[in-house]
């Protein structure tokens, strides 16, 4: 059951936020604020209205039936009525629940995306490739805009570490549980004795932080600037074009050596900074506010192993949900990627709905 005065805090907030909007004169970061949060509360507006009105409009159905003066076939009406009003608020009041969670504030935010060989050798370089193919093929089903902004490439023609940043709607909200260990076991091209190998890749999904979320102070940075040493053109080795920035206070480094200039490398290695610190500092606050609590899902730690794709059997198993498909090629081309996300995403809900209770 849940508290009436809750649902009718979300009505009162729905019109004062209606009303505030019309106003004139109001800061630009606080109407954006506001319209945000205007448009969640759209979601949920009627059927918070109708939960709120459910008790008087069963009372007058009651009434209708219980009134000897009445005939039968009215009766029977009020009955159907009062039955279909019933199982209308069982539905909506999970919906209102669910609504009433606490909100992950990132989740309507674009994500980076850092994908990294791991144990493996180059076999592994080769799966952390066959990763980023796979989140490219889902961006384009999604019609999600995709944009490199670093890359290293192994001599096998695999990946050492690729970041990049995917825009589009609700971006973090469906790839947040894809940030941990992934391990592959297959045969390598290389193996002559048809020998299993197990290799894996690090996902780590980032919320893509505004400047308005991370207020980054000059006097917290150290930027020290060296000359490329990959693939680049004729500047590379010439001119000291690469950057390393390094956030004095948490200890975060970011180094950035794509781009022929020293400005660009700069420009990009703070996007990737800023997202860095606003996940360290988010995640801080989400530890101290759940360390009584430990979530099945995961922590979306790096070191932890969340996914297995076994090739000879053609399979792909989520350890967070105990859910295996015999799908691995539809998977990896992006196929069914969202049959996991939706479960991830149910079994989190759930998770919080019992921490509630």
């Amino acid at each position: 059951m849940i508290p009436i005065e809750k649902v009718k805090e979300i009505i009162q907030k729905h019109s004062k936020l209606e009303t505030n909007l019309s106003a004139e004169n109001i800061d630009k970061k606080k109407f954006v604020d506001m319209s945000k949060e205007y448009s969640e509360l759209n979601e949920i507006i009627n059927e918070a209205k109708f939960y709120s009105s459910f008790d008087n409009e069963q009372e007058e159905l009651k009434k209708i039936i219980d009134d000897n003066s009445n005939d039968t076939e009215i009766k029977e009406l009020a009955n159907i009525e009062l039955a279909e009003l019933i199982k209308r608020k069982e539905k909506i009041e999970n919906k209102i629940r669910l609504f009433l969670l606490p909100k992950d504030e990132a989740d309507r935010k674009n994500a980076i995306i850092e994908i990294r060989a791991g144990t493996g050798g180059l076999e592994a370089s080769l799966f952390a490739s066959d990763l980023f193919k796979m989140y490219e093929k889902i961006s384009n089903k999604k019609k999600w805009s995709l944009e490199i902004i670093s890359i290293s490439r192994s001599d096998a023609g695999g990946l050492k570490e690729v970041i990049a940043s995917i825009k589009g709607t609700n971006i973090y909200s469906t790839l947040k549980y894809e940030s941990g260990v992934h391990r592959v076991q297959r045969v390598p091209d290389t193996e002559t004795q048809g020998r299993v190998h197990t290799s894996a890749a690090t996902v780590a999904v980032l919320p893509e932080a505004e400047e308005i979320d991370v207020k980054i102070e000059d006097k917290d940075l150290r930027i020290d600037v060296f000359r490329s040493s990959g693939p680049g053109g004729q500047s590379v080795n010439t001119t000291d074009s690469a950057v390393r920035i390094t956030h004095i206070p948490s200890g975060i480094v970011v180094s950035q050596q794509d781009e022929k200039s020293q400005i660009r490398n700069k420009e990009k290695g703070l996007k990737i900074l800023r997202s860095r610190i606003y996940e360290f500092e988010r995640k801080k606050k989400e530890d101290e506010r759940s360390k009584d609590r430990k979530s099945k899902i995961g922590t979306g730690d790096r070191s932890e192993r969340i996914r297995t794709y076994n090739f000879p059997q053609g399979r792909v198993t989520d350890h967070r949900i105990n859910m295996t498909l015999h799908k691995l090629e539809e998977f990896l081309e992006g196929e069914i990627f969202d049959e996991f996300i939706e479960n991830l995403n149910l079994q989190a809900q759930e998770e919080k709905l019992t921490s509630l209770v």
